[in-house]
């Protein structure tokens, strides 16, 4: 404001000066030509030429008056262009997204860091209601405009937005008041945190992992000797029961607690992260004792189960503990992607120096998008609470550590198939199986 009096100041100074200056030159000028040509005049003819005199020095003065402002007005002009394109480009280049609205939340400008953001084009949305406020924000967004009428900050706030298809985005907002001759706006920038918003839950995920697994560590150490009491126990009944009928049903229970007995090692054995003992293992016995430990959730699901193992005296270079893990993930995320009475079927294959595991569910399948990103550590597409989308990261570590590839193929609709391929380290004889 102190500049903008300052210069009318200059100007209005600056046009009177000249202005006084023209008006001198042009009477010394004419008295000069009066003293030198028009000395013999009557008085009529004076009296006309001083007339012409002051219409001359009028017009010329107009003249001059009107050059002059015509050429601030220019300059004006062009210095407004000049700002013009400078807040323009200003605000164009600003990495946040940049929102100006007045207090009904009418739009007043939007810049191109909002339309990729938002998804909204400029003209879409100038002139019309703020679109991207959700309803359970709008108290939140009152409640900060109110803040910002009092002279506080409302600075670096998190809080969610719509974007044009409808999506709630995570972004940091800060918000103030801007004044605009006679109307008030409110300026607000955000900025997409989505990522940050997914690390950090990713961060308690696995806060909150490492404390299930200490507890998971701790019940088991505490579950280890009762459980090794128990064997011990039902050992000693299958000795004295002999040959009669109970003999099978004690084998049976013997069995079951043998390998409850080595869950919990396995929980011992991965809250103390052992190094890995490889070892030539036959696959077939391990995914055969897996299905038969997920024979109680199978049945529970009605899940129509089916193999084709036979044939296939094929070892690998593997950690059993591991694969059969690897396995559990595996058949587990059949299991819940079929509906009751669903399909799943596993089948190996010889293919050269490899070993072709494929295991197959007539479940929903997997789309496109999320084909991408199943692997990646924390993200599942099962219902909250039905996964930590931890299992096909670690099956993929799984397989790495071994030497081998696991890849997916899926299509929605139809299903899913996981395919395992292990390098052998023995010759195999496959008799003639039936894919």
């Amino acid at each position: 404001m102190v500049s903008g009096n300052r210069e009318q100041r200059w100007f209005w100074g600056t046009l009177v000066l000249s202005s006084v200056s023209i008006i001198a030159l042009v009477f010394a000028f004419w008295e000069l030509v009066e003293n030198h040509y028009f000395r013999d005049l009557n008085y009529v003819s004076l009296h006309y030429l001083y007339i012409s005199r002051g219409v001359a020095s009028s017009l010329l003065l107009a003249a001059w008056a009107a050059w002059f402002v015509l050429r601030q007005r220019r300059h004006a002009e062009a210095e407004l262009r000049r700002s013009h394109a400078r807040y323009h480009g200003l605000l164009e280049a600003s990495p946040g997204a940049v929102v100006l609205f007045d207090r009904s939340f009418r739009v007043a400008e939007w810049n191109a860091a909002a339309e990729r953001l938002y998804r909204f084009e400029r003209a879409q949305v100038v002139g019309q209601t703020l679109p991207t406020v959700p309803p359970q924000r709008q108290a939140e967004l009152d409640a900060l405009m109110q803040r910002v009428d009092k002279g506080e900050s409302a600075l670096d706030c998190e809080t969610q937005r719509f974007d044009r298809a409808g999506k709630l985005i995570d972004v940091q907002l800060s918000l103030q008041a801007y004044q605009e001759r006679h109307h008030e706006y409110y300026l607000e920038v955000t900025s997409d945190i989505s990522e940050r918003v997914r690390m950090r839950e990713m961060l308690l995920e696995v806060e909150k992992l490492t404390s299930m697994g200490k507890m998971a560590a701790g019940t088991a150490h505490h579950l280890n000797t009762p459980m090794a009491s128990l064997l011990l126990r039902v050992q000693m009944m299958r000795d004295r029961a002999g040959n009669d009928g109970f003999a099978h049903d004690l084998e049976q229970l013997e069995s079951t607690i043998g390998f409850c007995q080595q869950f919990i090692r396995r929980l011992l054995d991965f809250s103390r992260r052992p190094a890995l003992q490889k070892e030539p293992q036959a696959i077939t016995p391990l995914i055969e004792a897996v299905l038969g430990f997920m024979g109680p959730s199978f049945a529970s699901r009605q899940a129509q189960v089916t193999t084709n193992l036979s044939g296939f005296d094929c070892k690998v270079y593997a950690e059993s503990n591991q694969i059969e893990t690897l396995f559990i993930i595996l058949l587990s995320n059949a299991l819940d992607a079929i509906s009751p009475g669903g399909k799943i079927h596993v089948r190996c294959l010889r293919e050269d120096d490899n070993l072709r595991i494929e295991l197959s569910d007539t479940g929903g399948g997997i789309s496109d998008a999320d084909r991408e990103r199943v692997f990646e550590p924390f993200f599942t597409t099962k219902p909250p609470g039905k996964g930590t989308g931890l299992g096909l990261a670690i099956a993929r570590n799984i397989v790495s550590d071994h030497g081998g590839q696991l890849q997916l193929r899926s299509a929605p609709g139809v299903g899913t198939t996981a395919e395992i391929l292990l390098p052998v380290v023995s010759p195999v004889r496959p008799q003639e199986v039936a894919p």
